[in-house]
């Protein structure tokens, strides 16, 4: 008789950009076992950021980050601590991107399984709108950036373009492009 598994936590989570119209937001299902940085890179690979900028978790009075640069006292290095660990009794913390844009993204816990088998990867199975784009320069920025781009005629409209790579849909939420990116997470 082989041996059972031992059962693993997965989370579901939705994650929503915060104070930003129209509402940006990711429903995702993940390990409880991933350690905070590669739960930062399945949070930045959802959402679309591309995770070169510093982060840092808040969950209840806890303050968990990357320890580099100068971080708070309070600070917990994040690297020997599991998203279950994190998490503890909390249903909803904050994930806080580029303190230079100054991007807070509410984290959510909707549900918590377990299973057998857990989850090796992150999966994305809803979300809507795009995620501006990186060092947009928040939220003001981010409003420009739209405006901008919505008016053929602005005298920064073609360097806006070019500059996001040729076009931008901020209502474009791809599930499958998401998932790929999920997927490279490792």
């Amino acid at each position: 008789m082989s041996p059972i598994p031992p059962r693993q936590r997965s989370f579901q989570l939705r994650i929503q950009l915060q104070d930003i119209r129209p509402i940006i937001w990711r429903r995702l299902l993940v390990p409880g076992s991933a350690h905070l940085p590669k739960f930062a890179n399945m949070l930045c690979a959802a959402m679309g950021w591309q995770n070169y900028h510093l982060h840092q978790f808040r969950v209840g009075k806890t303050l968990y980050g990357m320890h580099l640069d100068e971080y708070p006292d309070e600070e917990i290095d994040e690297k020997g601590v599991s998203v279950l660990q994190a998490f503890g009794d909390e249903r909803r913390f904050f994930f806080d991107y580029d303190f230079g844009d100054g991007w807070e993204h509410e984290v959510v816990i909707e549900s918590v399984s377990t299973n057998p088998l857990g989850l090796k990867f992150a999966v994305c199975v809803d979300g809507q709108n795009a995620c501006p784009p990186e060092d947009v320069g928040g939220i003001p920025g981010y409003e420009e950036f739209l405006a901008v781009l919505a008016d053929p005629a602005h005298e920064e409209h073609d360097h806006y373009v070019g500059w996001s790579g040729g076009s931008f849909d901020p209502a474009a939420f791809d599930l499958a492009a998401v998932n790929a990116r999920l997927q490279k997470v490792r």
